[in-house]
């Protein structure tokens, strides 16, 4: 387990919160670009909805806050009260970099317009925080002009990249890091870095993928697992059942066609979710491929809600679906994506070594294989421990001593305890 880091820092008397943060409302602004899968957005969602729930606490102020994504379907998830969606025109991601996913115009132009529009949302919303996942300068460089007025306009707006705790293998995430830029300029833009993880587990820093120069910037917040919301399950037909999920569903053909073939155990039902993103044909193909017992539909109205009642998973890698699969008991086994990245395959296999999840490499699945591993699993409980999965608590302490309010240290038995230790 790590603790958090500069807990319970204290305001000196240059440092006090400044007139308009003191205004009624904190301004959140969430960044996402979104070429591909819904996780970018899914991993802001819930961070909005902790901010929402714990910064009020912390700081005395409501907050109110957009979350920008490029993906159409994100906004049929719930946001949280006082919060909104900005919608980017949508990018796909194929072999020769990004292009447009629907309008006919150059990808030249629709980066321009892409970034008119960041450039609006941070001028006119005017954020105190503002928190970027992954892609520190968005697409093709589409925040830098944006970033460079609010850092002017606004220079005590406070930002943060967001990162998984895993980016890919060293080599490419150096290669990442280099098409930057001077790191210094980045140091410019950005006032710290959380890694969305428990050091313990993969720290990217030892790692190499995150360079040593910015390792000063870095806090890693832990799992960003526990205490996210979901529904209630909607649909169910009151038996126990098995559950296979592909996030978005994009690229999970070969491994819901595999798990469609699997035997049901007895007494249960296999629901096959195949993700909104997935091509028609494709789900077609699995729905005709289905074993007695299989169900398979397109989508769900809340994923967690059906893995917290399954009596086993099975699941690609991406960290959302693997942060969800940890904030329950149940018994899942990973089936990594490994390519173009290798970063699915990383997490499982270090998930798999801490024994917080099964592994199998897409190589190895056959449907057999997930006969044998549903009978030996199914409806036996999996205890996941020394393992920090509260990073959606501890976000709320970190944004706010950034923006400059005092937070206490959290108790090593209490971590969801966050209390404003003094008026401000």
């Amino acid at each position: 387990m790590h603790s958090p880091q500069h807990s319970g820092r204290k305001l000196s008397s240059n440092e006090q919160p400044s007139t308009e943060q003191s205004s009624k409302e904190l301004r959140v602004v969430l960044y996402s670009h979104d070429s591909q899968g819904l996780g970018h957005t899914r991993r802001n969602l819930a961070l909005a909805h902790s901010l929402a729930a714990n910064l009020p606490g912390l700081t005395g102020r409501t907050v109110t806050g957009l979350l920008v994504t490029g993906e159409s379907q994100a906004t049929r998830f719930d946001s949280p009260d006082d919060w909104d969606w900005v919608v980017l025109p949508g990018i796909s991601k194929g072999s020769d970099g990004y292009a447009p996913r629907n309008l006919a115009i150059d990808q030249s132009k629709l980066i321009r317009l892409r970034a008119q529009i960041m450039d609006a949302v941070l001028s006119e919303f005017r954020p105190h925080l503002v928190v970027v996942d992954r892609h520190a300068f968005g697409v093709d460089q589409e925040l830098i002009a944006a970033l460079s007025e609010l850092k002017k306009a606004r220079p005590g707006c406070k930002v943060v990249l967001g990162l998984r705790e895993i980016l890919d293998t060293p080599k490419v995430a150096r290669r990442e890091w280099k098409a930057l830029g001077d790191l210094d300029r980045l140091r410019e833009y950005f006032d710290e870095l959380w890694v969305y993880g428990d050091p313990t587990i993969h720290d990217p820093v030892k790692s190499g993928e995150i360079p040593g120069k910015l390792a000063p910037m870095v806090r890693y917040t832990g799992y960003l697992a526990a205490g996210r919301q979901s529904r209630r399950r909607t649909g169910s037909t009151g038996k126990p059942y098995i559950l296979t999920m592909a996030g978005g569903g994009s690229d999970g053909k070969a491994v819901l066609l595999t798990a469609a073939k699997a035997t049901v155990p007895h007494g249960y039902e296999h629901l096959i979710v195949t993700g909104p993103q997935m091509p028609k044909e494709d789900r077609v193909l699995i729905e005709q491929s289905a074993a007695p017992g299989t169900r398979v539909i397109s989508m769900v109205r809340d994923g967690l809600a059906e893995m917290r009642e399954a009596a086993a998973i099975v699941s690609m890698g991406g960290y959302n679906s693997v942060c969800e699969i940890m904030s329950t008991n149940t018994p899942a086994l990973v089936v990594p994506r490994v390519s173009p990245r290798r970063e699915q395959l990383i997490r499982a296999e270090s998930l798999a070594r801490h024994e917080l999840t099964d592994m199998c490499h897409p190589d190895q699945l056959t449907p057999q294989v997930l006969t044998d591993w549903f009978i030996t699993v199914v409806g036996t409980p999996s205890q996941r421990v020394n393992v920090d999965l509260n990073g959606l608590q501890t976000v709320g302490g970190y944004a706010a001593e950034l923006l400059g309010f005092t937070v206490p240290a959290p108790h090593t038995d209490h971590l969801n305890d966050w209390q404003t230790l003094a008026a401000v």
